[in-house]
């Protein structure tokens, strides 16, 4: 079992030469090879996670080096939970994309980019959620770095341009402070490895103990956009495409959260910086959700939503205990699928009614009733509606606060209590103004424009008439018509115009999403004793250090 450990990562990049072979020139097969290999990574990661939770964790060197000179991979009971939702919620966003005709079919470009950059995002996240070391902790987030800004510019637009410009200049300071810490810790420790470090950092300074412990966890706060280093996320998310904006929101920033549950629990027990994390957290949620409120784009907006809700996940984090710990990691599977489904909810709002803007929006609760219960279900969960899961991971957050009976416990009791009853009112709000009041007499009829190609040279610009595949009922432009507000959900300046009823494929995974938020509820008796004993794993430290350097 544990040679399995490798291949949620080798997969994903062997599958992105052949999209590269293949290309354009057979484009089925390159959908088909995404398709399958992410289906099989997500088998692997079920199979990872029941194995590693009967067995304990499992772990791989590679080359057969022993620590600290090989790298190491481990999966354990959190890897593997980590593993098994980021496969499907990938899955389901790709599924969306292939709906929308996200490949990119520019007769100038040689080769489709979605694919191979989609498929080395994947890989880079699973590296991430395996690695053993430091260093290849590092290599994971250069990865995803590459592959994320590709996406997010994919098509060329100036904002696209400017908010990837954003996003890849906040990640090479992040990735410069984290090549600083990790010299550092390889200095004072003389290794990189995490099962070492458990058993070296201990024996160092407390101050450079707390200095490493800091830059490490700045540099993971960046990366799940914790306040006040979120600046950056409102403004780059909401101008990238419908998939590629639910992987981000839904999973990269997790990825920050995961790596701080396993520096504090591994390399850092003892809670020193647990007031600070507390702190943040709180700041998160309120100023998130504050931002949230004031806002009328439906993709800002949760945004918004975003920041706030990842304070929940740092809270459960500055607590330091079994039950903090448990209630987190079962939030962070939560909040992963529950995010994913709102934001491909707002592509199908935006290809139903041709905008985000929530004031130019209405009636949809009637002319589009799936699309509302699409909305609704993911809505009332992320607001934490009893007895969903969203509840239910909240509950188990307050509970473990309450138990404390710290100030600060107290204050984040009271703080996620605001943020929860303030997430209703913003889901209700958008109730109100996209889908329960009358249809506004602004609102975009069938056919409207929302993004046209930039290039006036395009060969696509000349054929007149156009449109769009995999609708039943496309509305019928030309590609010089008057372009919307707002710039829609596609990877390339191709013309895309509103739909009486989306691709087939893009509600199926949608409802897909949905669904996989509404399984946690259902298996929630399971799931909450399997992140409980997940973070008494992660307490206990032993397991994985013995599974790496040997009883």
């Amino acid at each position: 079992m544990n040679a399995l450990v490798p291949l949620p990562v080798l997969l994903p990049l062997c599958a992105t030469g052949l999209s590269l072979a293949f290309g354009t020139r057979l484009a089925r097969f390159q959908r088909a090879i995404s398709v399958a290999v992410l289906t099989a990574v997500l088998c692997l990661s079920v199979a990872l996670m029941i194995a590693a939770d009967r067995q304990g964790p499992l772990s791989v060197h590679l080359g057969d080096f022993a620590p600290p000179l090989g790298i190491t991979l481990v999966a354990d009971r959190l890897s593997g939970l980590m593993l098994t939702v980021s496969s499907a919620v990938t899955l389901c966003v790709l599924v969306y994309s292939l709906g929308q005709g996200m490949a990119d079919r520019d007769k100038e470009t040689p080769v489709a980019v979605f694919h191979p950059a989609y498929l080395i995002l994947v890989s880079g996240v699973s590296l991430t959620f395996i690695a053993g070391d430091l260093v290849n902790l590092y290599v994971g987030f250069e990865i995803m770095l590459v592959a994320s800004f590709v996406l997010l510019t994919l098509g060329g637009t100036g904002p696209r341009i400017r908010a990837g410009s954003t996003y890849v200049i906040i990640s090479l300071f992040s990735s410069m402070l984290f090549l600083t810490a990790i010299a550092m810790t390889y200095a004072a420790a003389g290794t990189a490895n995490f099962a070492q470090l458990a058993l070296r950092l201990p024996e160092l300074p407390l101050g450079v103990q707390t200095l490493i412990q800091a830059m490490l966890l700045t540099v993971f706060a960046i990366k799940a956009a914790v306040f006040p280093l979120a600046a950056w996320l409102p403004d780059s998310y909401p101008t990238a495409p419908a998939p590629v904006t639910a992987v981000f929101a839904g999973l990269l920033t997790k990825v920050g959260i995961y790596c701080m549950l396993r520096v504090e629990t591994l390399l850092f027990p003892g809670n020193r910086l647990g007031d600070l994390l507390m702190a943040v957290a709180l700041a998160s949620m309120i100023v998130g959700i504050l931002g949230a409120v004031a806002q009328t784009d439906l993709k800002r907006l949760f945004s918004f939503t975003l920041i706030s809700h990842i304070g929940y996940m740092v809270f459960g984090i500055g607590l330091a205990t079994r039950d903090a710990y448990g209630g987190a990691i079962f939030y962070v599977a939560h909040h992963i699928t529950v995010q994913t489904s709102l934001f491909l909810v707002a592509g199908l709002i935006e290809r139903r009614g041709g905008t985000n803007e929530l004031t130019r929006l209405g009636g949809l609760a009637r002319s589009a009733p799936l699309l509302a219960v699409l909305f609704f279900v993911p809505a009332m969960n992320f607001a934490g509606i009893p007895p969903l899961s969203g509840f239910i991971g909240k509950l188990g957050l307050m509970r473990a606060g309450v138990a404390d009976g710290s100030a600060w416990a107290w204050v984040l009791v009271a703080g996620a209590t605001v943020t929860s009853l303030l997430t209703l009112y913003v889901m209700a709000k958008i109730w109100n103004l996209a889908f329960w009041r009358v249809e506004p007499p602004g609102q975009a009829a069938y056919g409207t424009v929302l993004e046209a190609a930039d290039d006036s040279d395009d060969d696509d610009a000349d054929t007149g008439p156009d449109r769009i595949p995999g609708t039943g009922d496309e509305g019928v432009v030309t590609a010089g018509g008057p372009a919307g507000q707002t710039v829609a959900a596609t990877l390339q300046g191709r013309t895309v115009i509103t739909t009486v009823r989306p691709p087939a494929a893009m509600t199926a995974a949608t409802a897909g999403a949905v669904v996989l938020g509404l399984a946690f509820t259902v298996l929630a008796g399971p799931l909450t004793a399997f992140t409980d004993r997940s973070a008494a794993e992660l307490i206990a430290r032993r397991p994985y250090v013995e599974e790496v350097l040997g009883p």
